[in-house]
């Protein structure tokens, strides 16, 4: 039998797809993702189709370093993965999330996981 090949790493908006419906799959969760960014669960879905609004959950999800980390082990994810997944989302020329470098060189910002 052939050694298996890992698996190539998900999509970067796959990654953020995931990471919001582990969001809405606990009302404390969701509950408290509306209250942090403002939005509703009525306006949820339109905000959704706004450009930066998957790599603000991405953002999100890396603010909090216990649901950061909770996220990436039910979905076997390194929690870098997310990390890369929101700067390709983000794109060249944003600035940079909860957790990332913020310049070469520089220390990774309050909430990075260590």
């Amino acid at each position: 039998m052939a050694p298996q090949r890992p698996s190539p790493p998900p999509d970067p908006e796959e990654i953020a797809l995931r990471a919001l419906g582990f969001l809405a799959a606990d009302d404390e969760r969701l509950e408290r993702f509306l209250g942090i960014t403002g939005l509703g669960p009525d306006t949820i879905r339109e905000s959704a189709s706004q450009p930066g609004f998957l790599a603000a959950v991405l953002d999100y999800l890396a603010s909090d370093e216990a649901l950061l980390l909770t996220f990436a082990a039910n979905h076997r994810l390194d929690p870098q993965a997310i990390s890369h997944a929101r700067q390709k989302i983000a794109g060249p020329g944003e600035p940079p999330g909860p957790g990332e470098p913020q310049g070469p060189g520089a220390p990774p910002g309050p909430g990075a996981p260590l």
